[in-house]
């Protein structure tokens, strides 16, 4: 049983790396919210954060990452049902693009929060 569990969560883990490569080839998006995350990432190491501060910016960069990849996924799915200009299609597309601005601003303003605590 253990062998069977182990089995399957390579393959997932596989389809994971297969969704992330996919995302990486064709979503010039991702790539710049993965060079957004690595400054913030760095900014965060080099910085005086407690750890719970680094932890909480790097947990959000890591979150932005996965809100766009959701967003492709939203799109391709759009796409993949009908080429057609609709209405929902483009509401759907919409609220997956504004669900990744949310996490980004979410990151943003947990920024602001560490950095007014650094200077008071």
């Amino acid at each position: 049983m253990l062998k069977r569990e182990w089995q399957r969560f390579c393959r997932r883990a596989a389809w994971s790396w297969a969704g992330w490569l996919e995302c990486w080839r064709n979503e010039h998006s991702l790539h710049q919210w993965l060079w957004v995350n690595l400054v913030s990432a760095g900014l965060a190491l080099w910085l005086p954060l407690s750890g719970a501060e680094r932890a909480l910016i790097l947990a959000l960069g890591v979150l932005v990452l996965a809100a766009e990849l959701m967003n492709t996924a939203v799109e391709r799915a759009v796409d993949y049902i009908s080429t057609e200009r609709h209405e929902l299609a483009r509401q759907a597309k919409d609220l997956a693009s504004a669900a990744v601005a949310m996490t980004a601003i979410a990151a943003g303003v947990a920024w602001a929060v560490v950095l007014w605590g650094l200077i008071r």
